[in-house]
């Protein structure tokens, strides 16, 4: 299939993004996802081939497919219904998501099945005050009908725990979305710590407030993911350009 030149260049880029979710144990065999909308007038979004290891995926096999679930060209790999159906709820319903990922990683998964999920006690939670939304678990994600459901629960936050099931961020392109997940993570891998040893010690409002407005993440000026995405890149690039072809 002939992709543009912008084409070619996302997929060289979530192609990445996969070998690095690998290269930072962010896997789950086969499964789970990271997507990413391609520039035009339909809707259309890579995604990863069903059967591949995320060390296996690289810039030529993603999968271009369209919100009805049709493969666009040619390819030997199905998608997961599992994955396809939230993403395409996500891309579809908030415009400004043109990246899409989720993890089932044992931290964030910890958490997602809390009854409090995520607690306001490390530096890391503290970034994510009024960024951070909760969806009750309804099963394996496979039913279009809680698609509004999602979308209601996610509302306008890009960091999401989805209750008993793991973690979700979306953003307007990789290396936003990329700084909201890790600092989801992160924050979700401290808490464990902390409570394997006792009762965390809570961050108040308005010094939570004060962090998030004042997070790296979210703020262009530093990137906002950007300079630790590229940096990634580097890393992966010494170790492995297949992603590339």
């Amino acid at each position: 299939m002939t992709v543009s030149t912008d084409e070619h260049s996302l997929r060289v880029q979530l192609a990445a993004t996969y070998r690095i979710f690998d290269m930072m144990g962010w896997t789950e065999l086969i499964y789970n996802h990271i997507s990413l909308r391609v520039p035009g007038p339909e809707v259309h979004f890579l995604i990863n081939p069903f059967g591949l290891h995320y060390s296996e995926v690289t810039a030529s096999n993603l999968l271009k497919i369209d919100l009805q679930g049709n493969i666009i060209g040619d390819s030997r790999w199905p998608f997961n219904p599992a994955g396809f159906t939230p993403h395409a709820t996500i891309h579809a319903g908030i415009p400004e998501a043109h990246c899409v990922m989720h993890v089932h990683t044992t931290a964030g998964m910890g958490v997602a099945c809390l009854e409090e999920g995520l607690s306001p006690s490390n530096f890391y939670s503290a970034q994510l005050h009024g960024k951070l939304a909760y969806h009750d678990f309804e099963g394996i994600t496979v039913h279009a009908d809680e698609g509004p459901r999602l979308l209601a629960s996610i509302g306008n936050c890009p960091a999401v725990i989805l209750r008993n099931h793991g973690l979700l961020a979306w953003g307007d392109g990789i290396p936003r979305t990329f700084a909201v997940l890790w600092l989801l993570q992160r924050a979700c891998e401290i808490q464990l710590a902390t409570q394997s040893m006792g009762t965390p010690r809570l961050i108040s409002d308005e010094i939570q407030r004060k962090c998030t407005a004042d997070s790296l993440q979210f703020n262009a000026r530093f990137g906002a993911g950007q300079d630790v995405f590229d940096a990634l890149v580097r890393k992966l690039d010494r170790i492995d350009t297949s992603y590339r072809s």
